[in-house]
């Protein structure tokens, strides 16, 4: 006992006795409990006598109960009744366990910056942390019965965020630990330790489920989690349980012959014993809460719960409440708890954007070129190439195609430009055009897509990449990919090379340099290599973990580069192999181009300096060539003056006309009002008046539509929608996905996971007028807490301030943080958005623990649902108190069958023609003709049971939003909707979480979502009234956006114009013939969510 004692005293002895408060070393850097600055706190009180999710434990005395309670740790008699706090504050801290002396006390905390092992005192003094991991965070941790070490949970992550875990054992002296056992993959489990009294096994719960990696939609009736144990001794490691309904949680009861776990049994999560000496199992205990089996159980599948002393008792959390089990008797019998307590949580995060108007500056410059004068940049923008005469001229276009143009390069003369051109119905081309806009050419004879061509140095040669086919621009002549060669006049085209991006010549011409590994969301590798004019003699001269762009100065003597998104430059090194090229090189001098993120990285003719742009602006640095002279400044580049605008202001797409709405239902959601027989005008893209039809004076000139019979409603807005904006390249003219959504009634869509490039684009596309679709908000790359060539690495405030502003530049108004595994970088992000005035709208990521951080440190909303329903009067009350939101995004449940096989389950989606219209046949069949049945209990189980708790939510007060996913575009929105509706909100509260709450919650309420004089023209006529039933809502009619009327049959704009549509790929060419339905089949993938990098 003495060596116990002194261990622990040796790693506390450094504290002097603490208040009751979370009050730690305050860190060099940062301070959860003390974020930054005011973050404009206030607190509320908690009462309660109900919790949710709560971990306890009990002193090896049998007097003392300890627990956690929405990260704060309590303790009271066991005999029930108020709760001591002995840790409070906004560090969130669960899962406390008793020392086996029961002097100490372990538990999980993030107050140093991440989730971390800590111990105290029993009385909540002294706290101190055990472990110091930055990354690799714990959770989970069980005393050894000698009270000398603790096993915790370690956690591991690599492409996907949230990863999986191992077992590790920390000494008391605070050492790194030993791993006891080493995870299979980094995608599968292994939780809930639980260590026999004579320290002989450990025993865990591990992810068996097949597969090999994280499965959505597991199903609990089969084997996911089974039991199993490891030998101190030996090493070995067994399997005790799991077979069908799985087995989690274990706890071994004190005299080391009885284990308790948690299967689920159809529906119920069913406390079990297993009898270690006979293998006999049994039921005692069928009304548990829903454990998390199918869910990423970063946390535990189940909070922990605890033996007594005569192997009989259980004290165990169910149903918001303590209570005792007797395993023979069965009988259950609560123990009554109180905590009455102040609680703090920091002001919400709303910032509201502007939406019209009358014309924008264009951010998303891409494809930036230099000439080699210096004197003019040329760029794309709104589909269409842009000369600028440098510095301070006005962008020009620099043809009058109609088709959509992008990748241009000067030749090296600076007197020609040579680009690509997309065309929905003809596809796509090389031309070459002289800079001043004459001699237009089109180069290559077959139709194709093509990609970056460039001139060779002498400019009578061209090289350029032919793509293959994808689910945007179809399949049709996209055979014989590769790499290209031809004269600058189009002739004597030939294949040299299978692959690779951003072909250019090296500088004698005798060499072709391409990047091999894609761009942003390749691999995590880039790789610089050559080949000779035939393809030939391929060298490898650069390699770059993280990089997204290598770039070779003409004159081979330099190299670029962009890394997570900075700018760099090196020397280029020739040494016959594969260099290394990293950030912090020691082989070779690399530096920093800015302290700014950047793109379109390129270089001048003569090799002296390198351009790019970040948004609206165009940077220029002079490079100095000191590598011969030893005694120069070492520094490789020269001061430069500040970015130069761009400068291309653009138009707002404003229709002419007035139009009315006469004689019909209007459900306006302002105030719950309903007009009956209404009238709606609407001046140009205004609503310029509304009301009751009787009192409307309807100017002579107006366009009238006689709606009688039929129900307006504003536009629904999906703020969780993923529009199919991750592929690289030229946008399409018409983006499928855009038309499908109008033609269901979604007339904006906010996408929290996004390509930077192709998001911005296609937003400013449909502001201009350039192609049709909903109004378009994004984040642009989501700032990534895992491995990815785009992630954002956040280890300071100035980290998080450069993630942002860099998002902020092309045109966020929202970030979307996405399981930053730390606390503290999570605060950095927020912080960093306060002080540019962004949203942050972080993934849920299925973690209950850092969910309720997030509304503490007010987040803007949660994206996904909470992974815990249902939830009790502690997280009620919290989330009351606050202005996040909520967007459960259903279709996709968390912790339970998604909810979009409910609907195709419930109905024939391959017979729905307006989706068969506008979204390739293949993306609908795959999606919908092959499905499984299941019991309709097991949707009560999932995404109803969820909706049940957002309804608790939503008449609280919890702003609930719509947000679809993009599982199904279009119609997923109002499967969406009736989601909402199925867990008990009325059909007037889901229309508003469709409309008006999501407009609010991406701030834009003050323009759009409900049906107001002076608000934007965002409307959808339907033929049935969804107040009677909520799935009239898809009888969509007509749908308006932006003033622009659209006839969902055929998707033509009328109104006060007549614009047929033209046809989508699957129209063209030989597609349909004898075929009666859309018969695009050719697809890469199945397009759902491609952002789930769960």
């Amino acid at each position: 006992m003495r060596t116990i004692l002194s261990l622990i005293f040796a790693i506390l002895i450094s504290f002097s006795s603490f208040a009751q408060k979370k009050t730690a070393e305050k860190p060099e850097k940062w301070d959860v409990n003390n974020p930054y600055k005011d973050w404009k706190y206030k607190s509320f009180r908690l009462k309660t006598s109900e919790g949710t999710w709560m971990n306890l434990d009990v002193s090896p005395d049998e007097k003392t109960i300890v627990f956690d309670l929405l990260g704060d740790i309590y303790t009271m008699p066991i005999t029930g009744g108020k709760a001591t706090p002995l840790r409070t504050g906004l560090a969130y801290e669960v899962q406390p366990r008793f020392s086996p002396n029961g002097q100490y006390i372990s538990f999980t905390s993030d107050a140093e910056g991440g989730n971390n092992i800590w111990i105290m005192t029993a009385d909540g003094k002294n706290a101190k942390s055990l472990t110091k991991e930055k990354f690799r965070l714990l959770n989970n941790a069980v005393w050894t019965p000698d009270g000398k070490s603790v096993v915790a949970r370690k956690h591991y992550t690599s492409t996907r965020s949230v990863g999986a875990g191992e077992m590790w054992q920390y000494p008391l002296s605070g050492a790194a630990g030993l791993k006891l056992t080493s995870r299979k993959n980094d995608q599968q489990d292994v939780n809930d330790p639980s260590i026999s009294s004579d320290g002989r096994y450990l025993y865990f719960a591990e992810d068996m489920y097949p597969g090999g990696a994280f499965n959505y939609n597991k199903d609990p009736n089969n084997q996911i989690y089974v039991i199993k144990q490891y030998d101190f001794t030996t090493g070995k490691i067994k399997q005790i349980t799991g077979g069908p309904g799985g087995a989690a949680r274990p706890v071994i009861s004190k005299d080391g012959k009885l284990l308790a776990f948690v299967k689920r049994v159809r529906t119920k999560s069913v406390l079990y014993i297993h009898n270690l000496e006979t293998g006999e199992e049994w039921p005692v205990y069928f009304d548990l809460n829903k454990d998390q089996q199918e869910a990423w159980a970063v946390f535990g599948v189940y909070p922990h719960f605890t033996w007594l002393k005569n192997n009989k008792d259980l004290i165990i959390w169910s149903g918001g409440k303590i209570n005792k089990l007797n395993i023979d008797t069965k009988k259950l019998t609560e123990i009554p708890f109180e905590v009455d307590e102040k609680i703090k949580l920091a002001e919400t995060q709303k910032v509201k954007r502007q939406v019209f108007s009358k014309s924008f500056t264009s951010k998303m410059i891409k494809d930036a070129k230099t000439s080699a004068d210096g004197k003019t940049l040329i760029f794309t923008s709104l589909g269409h190439i842009y000369r600028k005469s440098l510095p301070n001229g006005t962008p020009q276009r620099i043809t009058n195609l109609t088709d959509f143009e992008g990748d241009p390069s000067f030749s090296s003369d600076g007197k020609s430009v040579v680009f690509v051109t997309w065309n929905d119905e003809n596809l796509g081309a090389v031309h070459k055009i002289d800079i001043n806009g004459s001699n237009h050419q089109q180069l290559t004879k077959e139709k194709g897509i093509y990609r970056m061509p460039s001139f060779a140095p002498n400019n009578q040669k061209i090289v350029y990449k032919k793509e293959g086919g994808n689910g945007d621009q179809g399949y049709d002549f996209t055979k014989k990919t590769g790499i290209y060669l031809m004269n600058a006049n189009g002739s004597e085209a030939k294949k040299i090379a299978d692959g690779g991006d951003f072909p250019i010549f090296n500088a004698k011409g005798d060499r072709i340099f391409v990047q091999t590994g894609g761009s942003f969301m390749g691999g995590l590798t880039k790789t610089l290599v050559s080949f000779d004019l035939e393809g030939q003699k391929r060298q490898s001269h650069f390699s770059s973990k993280h990089a997204n762009r290598l770039v070779p100065s003409p004159d081979n003597k330099w190299i670029s580069f962009i890394h997570l998104h900075k700018l760099y430059v090196a020397p280029f090194v020739h040494n016959g192999s594969t260099i290394n090229l990293d950030t912090n090189s020691s082989s070779f001098k690399v530096e920093s181009l800015s302290e700014n993120a950047g793109i379109n990285l390129h270089w001048s003719n003569n090799s002296k300096q390198v351009h790019w742009t970040l948004g609206d602006e165009y940077f220029t640095k002079n490079i100095t060539d000191n590598t011969q002279n030893p005694f120069a400044n070492t520094n490789l580049i020269s001061n430069a003056p500040a970015g130069i605008k761009v400068g291309l202001e653009v138009k707002t797409d404003v229709p002419q006309g007035r139009i009315a709405f006469t004689n019909a239902r209007l459900i306006t959601m302002e105030n719950d009002k309903i007009i009956e027989s209404g009238t709606i005008i609407v001046n140009q893209n205004e609503i310029e008046k509304i009301g009751k039809s009787s009192s409307v004076k309807i100017p002579s000139g107006t366009k009238i539509y006689d709606m009688k019979g039929k129900t307006i409603m504003p536009g629904m807005v999906d703020v969780h929608a993923h529009v199919g904006a991750f592929r690289n390249g030229l946008s399409t003219q018409k983006h499928w996905q855009f038309y499908t959504n109008l033609a269901f009634g979604v007339t904006t869509s906010h996408d929290p996971s996004v390509n930077t490039a192709a998001a911005f684009t296609l937003e400013e596309l449909q502001r201009s007028g350039e192609i049709v679709g909903p109004r378009m908000f994004s984040t642009g790359f989501i700032l990534y807490g895992a491995e990815g060539d785009f992630k954002a690495v956040v280890n300071s405030l100035d980290d998080a301030r450069f993630a942002i502003a860099r998002t902020k530049a092309f045109g966020a108004k929202s970030v979307k943080s996405y399981n930053q595994p730390r606390r503290e970088q999570r605060q950095q992000i927020m912080q960093a958005a306060k002080e540019l005035g962004v949203n942050v709208v972080p993934e849920g990521g299925s973690n209950f623990y850092s969910n309720m951080s997030m509304i503490f440190d007010g987040h803007t909303g949660i994206e996904h649902n909470i992974p815990v329903a249902p939830v009790y009067k502690d997280v009620l009350t919290l989330w009351k108190n606050s202005a996040t939101g909520y967007t459960p995004t259903l279709i996709v449940n968390y912790a339970g069958m998604s909810g979009e096989y409910y609907w195709y389950q419930k109905s024939n989606v391959w017979e729905n023609k307006t989706l068969l219209k506008y979204t390739p046949r293949y993306v609908v069949d795959t999606r919908s003709r092959h499905r499984t049945m299941i019991p309709d209990e097991e949707y009560e189980n999932g995404h109803i049971l969820t909706s049940k708790t957002v309804t608790d939510l939503s008449k609280l007060g919890v702003k609930v939003n719509l947000g679809a996913h993009g599982q199904l575009q279009g119609l997923g929105a109002h499967w969406e909707l009736w989601m909402l509706q199925q867990g008990g909100l009325s059909n007037l509260e889901a229309l508003k979480a469709a409309t008006i709450n999501g407009a609010e919650y991406i701030g834009v309420g003050d323009e759009l979502g409900s049906l107001k004089v002076g608000k934007l023209a965002d409307l959808i006529v339907l033929d049935k009234n969804p107040l009677e039933d909520i799935q009239n809502s898809n009888s969509v009619h007509y749908t308006m956006v932006n003033g622009r009327l659209y006839d969902i049959n055929t998707m033509n704009e009328i109104g006060n114009y007549n614009k047929p549509r033209t046809k989508f790929y699957w129209e063209n060419g030989k597609y349909n013939q004898g075929v009666p339905l859309n018969a695009a089949t050719n697809s890469f993938t199945i397009p759902t969510c491609s952002c789930h990098a769960n």
